[in-house]
C-alpha cells in the first residue's frame, strides 16, 4: 500500500485529506497574525506567553468532555458544527482592536483551538473506522506530512501576506479558508456504524477512564506516543538564535529556516521510512530519533551545520507520531476510540509542554547543547521502555 493507492482506492482519505491541508494552512496563517497583532499592540512577554498557552491549553481541558462527545454523537454533523465554530471564531478576531481587548483575544482562541482539538481526535477516531491496517498506518502518515507542510509554508506565506496587506485581511483570508473547507466536507460521503453509546456525557466519561484503566496495552501506547512530545524544539530553536546565531544571521530568518527545515524533513520522513515502520523495526526508529538529536546537539555550535541535525532529527518524528498511533487505533475497541484518542492527546500536549518547561527552566543553568543530548537520550530510554511493551503487541 502506498499514498498513491491509498486515495485511488479510498477517496474519502482523499477528501478528508484536502479537508486537512485547508484547515491546517488556515491555522498557522491565523498564528502569525495574530503574534504580528500582539507586537503591534506593544504587548509584554507575560501577554504573549499567555497567548501561546492558550493554544496548548484546551486539549489538555476539554479532552474528558470531547472524547465523551466523540464516542455519543455523529461524526459528520459534529465535525462540520467545529469547523463552522473555527471559521466564527476566526472573524471574530476582526473584533480586536487594542491590548484591552486581550480578554476576548484569549476567549477566541480557546474556543477555536478547543473545536480544531475536538476536530482533529474526531477524525483520527474516524480513521480506524474507515480503513485497516497498512491503509490505516498510511493515512496516518498523509495526516502527519500535511501538519509538516502547512505548518512549513503556511507560515512563511503568511508573514508575507501580513507584512504586504495587514493583520485584519489575513483574519478575512483566514476565515475564507475555513468557510472552504466547510463546503469541501460538507460533500464528502462516507457510511460508519452508528454510535452505541447513548448514555450520559458522565456516566461516557467515566466508563472511558475505566476501559483504559483495565487495558494497560493502551496505557503503553499512550506513553510511548506521548514520546514524540521530546521534539517540541520551538523554544531550543528560538534560544539558539538568539543567544547563538545573531552574529551570523538575524534571528527572524534563523528561526524561520531552522522550522522550514525540520518541517521538510517531518515531511519526506514518512516516504522513505514507512516501509520499515513495524513491531520489529519500531525499536530501532526510536533509537535512531534519539541518535538523530544527538547528532543536532553536538553541531548546534554552528548555524549551517545545526540544519543538517536538524534535518537528520526531523527525519524519523513523523513516522514514529504516525506508527504509534496506527498502534493505538488497531488495539482499541471502536465504541471507545473518541475518549481513548482524545485522552491520547491530552497526554501528548502535557509531554509537549513538560519539554518546553523543562528547556525553559534548564536553559539558565546549563547549555543549549546539553539539554539536547538529555532529551535525546529520552528516545533511547522510550526504545527500551517499547521493548517491554512489545510482548502485549
Amino acid at each position: 500500500m502506498n499514498y498513491r493507492k491509498l486515495f485511488k482506492e479510498h477517496k474519502v482519505i482523499r477528501d478528508l485529506s484536502l479537508v486537512q491541508f485547508i484547515s491546517y494552512f488556515g491555522a498557522w496563517f491565523s498564528n502569525v497574525a495574530i503574534y504580528t497583532m500582539l507586537v503591534q499592540f506593544q504587548s509584554t512577554a507575560f501577554a504573549i506567553s499567555v497567548v501561546t498557552a492558550m493554544h496548548f491549553i484546551p486539549a489538555i481541558v476539554i479532552a474528558p468532555f470531547s472524547g465523551a462527545i466523540i464516542d455519543r454523537f455523529k461524526i459528520k454533523p459534529l465535525m462540520l458544527s467545529l469547523l463552522f465554530t473555527e471559521f466564527l471564531m476566526t472573524l471574530g478576531f476582526l473584533l480586536i482592536d487594542s491590548s484591552e481587548d486581550m480578554w476576548l483575544l484569549l476567549i477566541l482562541i480557546f474556543i477555536r483551538m478547543s473545536s480544531a482539538s475536538m476536530f482533529f481526535s474526531t477524525e483520527m477516531s474516524l480513521l480506524p473506522r474507515l480503513l485497516k491496517g497498512p491503509a490505516l498506518q498510511k493515512a496516518n502518515e498523509i495526516h502527519s506530512i500535511l501538519w509538516s507542510f502547512c505548518y512549513a509554508f503556511g507560515m512563511a506565506i503568511s508573514g508575507v501576506v501580513v507584512n504586504y496587506v495587514g493583520v485584519k485581511i489575513a483574519f478575512i483570508l483566514d476565515a475564507l479558508l475555513f468557510l472552504i473547507a466547510l463546503i469541501v466536507f460538507i460533500n464528502i460521503n462516507f457510511v460508519v456504524k452508528e454510535s452505541e453509546v447513548q448514555d450520559k456525557i458522565f456516566r461516557i466519561i467515566k466508563d472511558g477512564f475505566v476501559y483504559i484503566k483495565n487495558n494497560k496495552i493502551i496505557i503503553h501506547l499512550i506513553i510511548l506516543h506521548s514520546s514524540v512530545g521530546l521534539t517540541s524544539f520551538d523554544t531550543l530553536v528560538t534560544l539558539l538564535a538568539k543567544n547563538e546565531y545573531k552574529y551570523v544571521i538575524s534571528v527572524p530568518l534563523s528561526i524561520g529556516i531552522s522550522n522550514a527545515v525540520r518541517a521538510l524533513a517531518l515531511m519526506i520522513g514518512p516516504y522513505y521510512l514507512g516501509k520499515f515502520a513495524n513491531k520489529e523495526n519500531f525499536f530501532y526508529l526510536l533509537i535512531l530519533q534519539g541518535v538523530g538529536i544527538s547528532i543536532w546537539a553536538s553541531l548546534q555550535f554552528n548555524f549551517y551545520l545545526a540544519l543538517i541535525g536538524l534535518f537528520i532529527t526531523g527525519f524519523f518524528t513523523t513516522i514514529i507520531w504516525s506508527y504509534t498511533y496506527a498502534l493505538l487505533q488497531e488495539n482499541c475497541e471502536e465504541k471507545y476510540l473518541g475518549r481513548v484518542i482524545s485522552y491520547n492527546d491530552m497526554i501528548f500536549m502535557l509531554a509537549n509542554v513538560a519539554t518546553t518547561i523543562f528547556i525553559g527552566l534548564m536553559a539558565s543553568s546549563t547549555s543549549l547543547d546539553i539539554i539536547t543530548y538529555i532529551i535525546s537520550f529520552g528516545f533511547f530510554m522510550f526504545a527500551f521502555y517499547y521493548r517491554k511493551v512489545l510482548q502485549w503487541l
